[in-house]
């Protein structure tokens, strides 16, 4: 015998829109990214307080390769591209023909394609920051304008077009037209774990 299990009018709205509510709700990029890095926050305290052997860096390499493995198997990781922002590039590859200024950029166990040379300077100064963490990075800078582009590394590369590489510590590069006084490009990058590559063109 087949037993249907009805609600009242109430239950019911109230059910549906707990449902509803529940599918909203979207884990971004921070949420995953900030829960990530407060459990290896916790596993270095366990590991320095309470002297416990426990292997941090075998583990983050452990969890990258099973994201990276559901990327190849499944084409996508546990979430959704849509999550993210537009100037976060997470798992995965893109290209910025025209990065905005005043963006903050961000690439994370993926690879940025970042092309400055169509910036109009007649506004005044382009500003922008491009983060890299554990990841691969290209900026393509114009030969024509006046760049300014200070690079911070940690245990990473950041290779510049004068022929400097950060590895551990600040470099800053300005292009023969850059000036103070003039309108230019000025570009933060932030590599860690990674690796960062400027070209002119």
């Amino acid at each position: 015998m087949l037993h249907l299990y009805l609600c009242s009018p109430y239950t019911c709205r109230r059910n549906i829109l707990i449902i509803y509510k529940f599918k909203q709700m979207k884990m971004g990029a921070g949420l995953f990214w900030g829960a990530f890095l407060l459990l290896m926050g916790v596993a270095l305290i366990i590991k320095v307080v309470f002297n416990v052997d426990f292997p941090v860096f075998k583990v983050v390499v452990g969890i990258f390769l099973v994201m990276l493995g559901i990327k190849v198997l499944f084409g996508r990781t546990l979430i959704s591209e849509h999550h993210f922002k537009a100037e976060e590039t997470i798992f995965n590859e893109r290209v910025y023909d025209n990065p905005e200024s005043g963006k903050e950029y961000t690439v994370l166990f993926a690879k940025g394609v970042y092309d400055f040379t169509n910036v109009d300077l007649e506004q005044g100064s382009f500003r922008v920051k491009v983060a890299t963490v554990f990841g691969g990075t290209q900026i393509i800078i114009p030969r024509d304008k006046p760049v300014r582009i200070q690079a911070d590394a940690v245990f990473a590369g950041a290779e510049l077009p004068d022929g400097n590489n950060a590895v551990f510590g600040t470099s800053i590069y300005e292009s023969d037209s850059w000036s103070a006084d003039t309108a230019s490009i000025d570009i933060k990058v932030e590599v860690v774990f990674g690796g960062v590559q400027v070209i002119e063109r």
